[in-house]
């Protein structure tokens, strides 16, 4: 069968450019009947961002329920950041490109933009949010989190062949306030520094072994020796300053219509009033003589650059702009080096224009070995707009965000915070490349080499086993010592306090204008207090199906009931909507004699005035072959068949379910054709358990199940096939976490998970991308939601993108759990106590007692609309054949109608933020927000994108509060 028409069955439209054709399979799926209370989803391919919906405001749309988000077709993800190929292909009005002119990757936002994005004659806007990456307040730990508080630091020579040098340093440290000790750790080497947070036990001592097998180091040539002498901070924060500046300079370039060298271009000294406005939208104008803030290499002194220049502060970051025109000018020198002394050093650069035709402007133009990013801004005078492009080395790595379709910008409040975001993210990926990384590597491998020799020897009563307890200030055990520990406290905080001074302090978010922004990741709370306690669940629609302690209860809105009863307890759950079908396993217990996989029909429990049913009902739906079954996987509904893996201890059968889709809802049948719809395709026997398990779908119409075991990944294909994708080293702890079913283009993927890391594997085993995920926390669930991965871990969701793994935020929550990621992603947290009142007079931020919180669950669901909506199909004229369904009501976002605020405190006595956003997102939700919660759907007004959707996680997420 034709993968590209099978796909295009049940997905939205999308550009032709990447060959897939307009030709649907007629009749692969049928309209499903009317239900009475319409949890069901649509036929997939039906669903899509409905007209006027506005992303940051999500009360206008019906919202519907939706199949699960796997697999939808869409742009490649490399597609929304530009093309190395573009540039070579363009010609530009009056001027060829030059040869070399491919070595950049140009992002002009109008990649991939076909006749179907059209709507009334205009392109559909596409953008995404607009994030610093790798924010310096979340990724600068030793300022944050050791400077000027107690903490270890050991030196050592690792035992790989290559015997590279290390700097370890440890701390313990309260989980952002929430009253949870844990480790911090930081491993220097001259590739950078790595940070793994690691769960505090009491019961069980650290040693300096332990965390360094938590890097992988098992191994260890020389150390690692303890460091007690104070200066030894100081080196440590040079180190961590060479990740790069907390501030930066930007260069400015004013072009004339038909200019096309740098020497004609630095050589303008007249400007027109639509440059002025844009210099004044972009900073303040300040005189430099006696400037004493970030100077950005400009003299404050005598004016030797000047008498003026352009300066600005975003989100904590200050920023000088080395503007070309109030550089001082040369009359008798045309090539002006004063002015390319500043802007042919700077890293990114601004190229201004204020005409409406297409640019003669092509990088080569400006000589600089330096100049890595170009900003290409042109000015329209018609509708007062600006236009963006992007022009970077191609050895710069892959930076956001994505330019929107198309890349205008009729706010130019917006615009000018796109570009700034778009610039400093620009100058941090320019230091992945090779001219910067290979400088900064060897500055580090110096560093850390030095270190090493100054301290490797001291005899200041330093641990000489790597078995040694890290000290645990906490319980009492105080070092020898204590002047030597208070003066260690001292310099500490004096150097925090000058870094403070000067403003280099990585933890300020300080900005000169004072718009606030909704992120799309902030949680919504669909019920305040939940007490029971929840194994597994799944999403219905609208629905929440949760298999409790206290059986399987159903949430809809502020409706909530039990659908079994406490004789039914399963450990894993999923319901295939498309096929309308009720999955779940149980473990041998009182109730039940072995482990068992169920299947129902979801029209089993419509009725809501019914009982709930009891273990006698499973009676006759047992799924044959399931007796014993440990795990099980179901295949993504937009796989066009539903498939089933199951595992029996070492045996994995694979198994097809044999009806037509509509067969759950409009068959008569008896319970036992339920069980018996399965058909078996192949019998397996593996040479371990399986811990997890992936059905992937492939192109040649067949399912390949992903089996993980303990340090290893296999793919097993339906004729029985065993081939391995990935080994993890015996040597070194194994933990899986997940292996999600995702695709680039029309090629399958996986994205495997295990111990702190994720990885892009091709069913071949290669690695389909040249970097990594390495997550602070370990993860116990990853969800994959494009732009964004997700990675659930014990106390936090930590947010990194998919295209270069950079992290964007880090969302703190105690005894997080992931319940279910198919349509819109739910999950539980303890939610914090909130301070009292004299702490927040006082600013300060004290952590709740472990032992007087008070054990409660809320449940909450991060919207995929506002997630991913800009990465949807843009909205379609569709028709449906559910015209008679009822209108579901607006999604409100708390009682009042309002959007919750997104807030940070800053301690005053720390002088540094504090993570404590998600404490104001989560502590006071109001219980009566849920009546507002949508309970149906109108079938009338598909509005829900989420079935364009291009990547997802497994269809099953299991897990166990704790």
């Amino acid at each position: 069968m034709d993968r590209s028409k099978k796909r295009q069955t049940f997905a939205p439209e999308r550009p032709n450019s990447l060959g897939v054709g307009d030709a649907r399979v007629p009749g692969r799926y049928l309209p499903r009947p009317t239900l009475q209370f319409k949890r069901y989803s649509s036929p997939p391919g039906t669903l899509h961002l409905s007209e006027g919906f506005d992303q940051h405001n999500q009360t206008t749309p019906k919202r519907a329920p939706s199949p699960d988000i796997g697999r939808r077709s869409g742009l490649s993800r490399k597609h929304y950041y530009g093309s190395l190929e573009a540039l070579n292909s363009l010609h530009y009005t009056g001027s060829e490109l030059s040869g070399n002119a491919g070595r950049f990757r140009m992002e002009s936002g109008e990649i991939g933009v076909q006749p179907s994005m059209f709507q009334n004659g205009m392109v559909t806007r596409q953008g995404s949010g607009v994030h610093l990456e790798n924010p310096e307040f979340q990724t600068r730990w030793y300022f944050k989190y050791f400077l000027g508080k107690v903490h270890q630091n050991f030196v050592g020579i690792d035992g790989s062949s290559s015997k590279s040098p290390f700097i370890l340093s440890v701390c313990l440290t309260d989980a952002d306030n929430y009253g949870v000790p844990q480790y911090r750790a930081i491993l220097w080497r001259k590739t950078g520094g790595q940070k793994l947070c690691i769960p505090y036990q009491p019961n069980k001592p650290l040693s300096p072994k332990i965390v360094l097998q938590a890097y992988g180091v098992n191994k260890v040539d020389k150390g690692p020796r303890e460091v007690l002498n104070p200066e030894m901070q100081k080196e440590l924060l040079v180190l961590e300053e060479q990740e790069g500046s907390v501030n930066f300079k930007f260069g400015i370039l004013y072009a004339k219509q038909g200019q096309t060298t740098d020497d004609e271009v630095f050589s303008n000294v007249n400007v027109s009033e639509e440059f002025e406005r844009f210099l004044e939208l972009l900073g303040d104008k300040i005189e430099l003589k006696g400037w004493r803030k970030y100077r950005g290499g400009l003299d404050v002194k005598n004016n030797m650059t000047g008498s003026h220049s352009l300066y600005t502060i975003y989100e904590g970051h200050e920023v000088m702009f080395h503007v070309s025109t109030m550089l001082p000018f040369t009359p008798d020198n045309p090539q002006q080096v004063e002015r390319k002394r500043h802007i042919g050093n700077d890293i990114v650069i601004i190229v201004f224009q204020d005409w409406d035709e297409k640019s003669s402007f092509s990088p080569p133009a400006i000589k600089s070995k330096f100049v890595h990013v170009y900003a290409l801004v042109s000015y329209r005078k018609s509708d007062n707009s600006y236009r963006l492009t992007v022009f970077s080395e191609k050895n710069v790595p892959i930076f956001g965000p994505p330019l929107p379709c198309p890349p205008v910008f009729n706010d130019h409040q917006e615009f000018r915070d796109f570009l700034l975001v778009k610039l400093m993210n620009g100058e941090k990926a320019a230091y992945g490349s090779p001219t910067f990384s290979n400088r900064r590597q060897r500055t580090l491998d110096s560093l850390i080499t030095r270190l090493l020799q100054d301290h490797m020897h001291e005899k200041l009563g330093a641990r000489k086993s790597w078995n040694d307890v890290i000290t645990d200030s906490s319980r009492g055990n105080r070092r020898k010592g204590m002047e030597r520990e208070q003066a260690f406290l001292q310099l500490g905080q004096s150097l925090k306090l000058k870094t403070i001074v000067k403003g280099d302090a990585p933890t300020s978010l300080a900005s000169t204008s004072g718009n606030s922004k909704v992120e799309p990741w902030k949680p919504q709370c669909i019920l305040e207090d939940f007490s029971t306690k929840i194994f597994c669940g799944d999403s219905w629609g609208d629905s929440l199906v949760l298999g409790t302690e206290d059986g399987i209860q159903m949430l809809q809105g502020a409706k909530h009931r039990y659908i079994f009863d406490k004789s039914v307890v399963p450990k894993q759950m999923s319901v295939v909507e498309a096929f309308g079908l009720l999955l779940f396993r149980v473990d041998k217990g009182k109730e039940f004699h072995s482990s068992k996989l169920y299947v129902f029909r979801l029209t089993d429990f419509e009725d809501e005035d019914e009982e709930p049913k009891t273990r006698q009902f499973c009676k006759n739906h047992r799924v044959d072959k399931s007796k014993g079954c440990h795990l099980f996987a179901v295949s993504q509904s937009g796989d066009g068949e539903l498939k089933l893996a199951v595992a029996v201890g070492k045996k994995v059968t694979l198994l097809r379910w044999k009806h037509p889709v509509v067969w759950s809802t409009w068959s008569v049948g008896s319970n036992k054709d339920v069980a018996d719809g399965f058909e078996i395709i192949k019998e397996v026997t593996v040479g371990e358990a399986p811990i997890l398990m992936t059905l992937v779908y492939t192109s040649s119409h067949e399912s390949l199940v992903c089996v993980g075991y303990k340090h290893q990944f296999d793919l097993i294909s339906e004729a029985g096939d065993v081939s391995r994708i990935h080994s993890i080293d015996k040597q070194k702890k194994g933990t899986l976490v997940s292996a999600v079913d995702v695709y680039e283009e029309e090629e399958s993927e996986l994205l495997i998970s295990f111990n702190h890391q994720s990885i892009f594997k091709r069913l071949t085993g290669e690695q389909s991308s040249n970097f990594s995920f390495q997550w602070n926390s370990a993860p116990n669930s990853v969800v994959c939601a494009f732009p964004y991965l997700l990675a659930f871990t014990a106390t936090t969701i930590e947010i990194r993108l998919v295209v270069n793994a950079n992290l964007v935020h880090t969302l703190v929550l105690p005894k997080v759990c992931l319940i279910s990621a198919k349509a819109d992603i739910y999950f539980s947290a303890s939610p914090p106590k909130s301070s009292n009142t004299s702490a927040q007079a006082t600013g300060s931020v004290l952590p709740p007692s472990p032992s007087s919180a008070q054990e409660k669950t809320s449940l909450y669901k991060i919207s995929t609309i506002s997630l991913m909506g800009q990465f949807l199909d843009p909205p379609l004229a569709r028709k449906t054949q559910d015209d008679d369904v009822t209108a579901a009501p607006n999604v409100a976002l708390d009682s009042s109608g309002e959007e919750l605020s997104v807030t940070r405190q800053l301690s005053d006595s720390s002088l540094e933020s504090q993570d404590t956003v998600d404490r104001d997102i989560l502590a006071k939700e109001p219980a009566s927000r849920t009546s507002s919660y949508p309970q149906a759907r109108k079938g009338s007004d598909p509005a829900d994108p989420r079935g364009a959707v291009k990547y997802s996680t497994n269809g099953t997420w299991t897990f166990t509060t704790v």
